[in-house]
């Protein structure tokens, strides 16, 4: 045990020997570290001195040179609607549920479902043959009435003579007097019955009212029919003309009235749900006699013709309103006006293709077009595509919307067209040396 101590004891002493390789360590390092911060810091002066000047063709011309493509429209004169538009319903003029005015049986339909008829054609019958028998025997009350009625003014005119020389009573003269009104009064109510038998015979025809289009047959031949039926025969609905109810907000009524006691006439034109497609056009009718309280609106009708039958009842439709005509009015496309911390403004393209921020007060607008009240003049060309990044001085290339050519624009510009905007570009440094990655 002892000499394995002694043995390891010798080899762990050899642990000190390397204390002159770790002294000098720390100096090494020192001297090591100080060469690498003195030959960057010399590289870093080289390249801050020399690297900006290797390149100073591509790097000078661009300052002040960046330019954006835009597309320019000039500001014209012209005339733009002032219009409202509003969601309307489409109602029929008139709307008549045919009914049967007598009892009887159904014994023919005389029309087609969907078929247009017009006023006083037959529609349906109903058994005539009761009333034909009724109309017989007030007939035949009317004729005994008749000769009653004849008899006693015979006997009357007997009795006038005869009271003359006071042959008979002046009782008996007024008996007779009176019978006779009697029988005349017989022979006018005999009259009477048998005009209302030729009226129910004449019901046993229906007819339409009005020129229309029927609906779906509500009842079929063979069926009992009475006066008070709810469901009716058919149901009629006038198409030519037709109407459409709409309504418009408070706001908008005295420029209405206004315009409508002067004598104009008012056009509104109908389009389909999606305010595409143009169904009709027609003329503001008339307007509600109150407003709304709890929308704040007024109902207005519209009459169009409807000769093609675009317009069908209870059908939704965009309806707009030509209230007045803006004439000789400053006029751009919507797309040029921009908002922003101005207020409401455009774009205005200078003489040199800088662009300059113009504040406008717009008027009425009228889809694509808005009028310009102040702050432009015909003729001004302003930017409607590509205002996204502009600021105020910015350099642009001007290209017209229709024939698609660019505009003037310098040629030492062209190679700059697709750096960032001059907006965007870093300030300069150093004399006007702008840092790398800057360009």
């Amino acid at each position: 045990m002892d000499d394995r101590t002694t043995t390891n004891f010798t080899k762990t002493k050899p642990v000190d020997l390397p204390a002159t390789f770790n002294t000098s360590a720390p100096k090494n390092r020192s001297w090591l570290g100080l060469l690498l911060v003195v030959l960057a810091a010399a590289a870093l002066g080289t390249w801050y001195f020399y690297g900006p000047q290797r390149a100073p063709q591509q790097t000078r011309p661009n300052q002040g040179a960046v330019v954006m493509p835009v597309v320019a429209a000039p500001a014209v004169t012209g005339d733009i609607d002032i219009t409202i538009n509003a969601l309307g319903t489409v109602t029929s003029l008139a709307t008549v549920t045919i009914r049967s005015q007598i009892s009887g049986y159904l014994t023919r339909v005389a029309y087609t479902e969907g078929q247009a008829v017009r006023k006083g054609d037959l529609l349906a019958e109903i058994d005539s043959r009761p009333y034909q028998l009724a109309l017989q025997n007030a007939e035949g009350a009317l004729a005994r009435d008749q000769a009653m009625l004849q008899s006693s003014e015979l006997d009357l005119k007997r009795y006038q003579e005869l009271s003359k020389t006071n042959a008979i009573p002046r009782q008996q003269l007024d008996q007779q007097t009176a019978l006779v009104a009697q029988n005349r009064g017989n022979v006018l109510s005999d009259q009477a019955q048998i005009e209302t038998q030729k009226l129910n015979i004449a019901y046993c025809h229906i007819i339409a009212p009005i020129t229309g289009r029927v609906g779906l047959r509500l009842v079929d031949p063979g069926n009992y029919v009475t006066a008070g039926d709810a469901t009716g025969v058919v149901v009629l609905t006038q198409l030519q003309p037709i109407s459409v109810i709409f309504p418009v907000a408070e706001d908008n009524v005295p420029q209405i009235v206004k315009r409508l006691r002067t004598g104009a006439s008012l056009p509104a034109t109908a389009f389909d749900r999606a305010g595409t497609a143009k169904l009709g056009t027609g003329e503001l009718k008339t307007l509600d006699n109150q407003i709304d309280t709890t929308t704040g609106t007024l109902k207005l009708r519209a009459v169009f013709a409807n000769e093609d039958e675009g317009l069908f009842p209870n059908q939704f439709v965009n309806i707009q309103l030509l209230v007045d005509v803006l004439h000789d009015a400053t006029v751009v496309p919507t797309s040029a006006i921009q908002r922003g911390a101005p207020g409401t403004f455009v774009y205005l393209v200078n003489a040199d293709n800088t662009v300059a921020v113009k504040p406008v007060t717009l008027g009425a607008a009228n889809g694509e077009r808005v009028a310009i009240q102040s702050g432009l003049s015909p003729g001004d060309r302003v930017v409607i595509d590509g205002a996204d990044k502009l600021r105020n001085g910015a350099k642009v290339v001007p290209r017209d919307p229709n024939s698609g050519a660019a505009g003037a624009a310098p040629a030492a510009a062209a190679p700059a067209t697709g750096s960032a905007p001059a907006g965007d570009a870093p300030p300069p440094d150093n004399g006007g040396r702008r840092r790398r990655g800057s360009q």
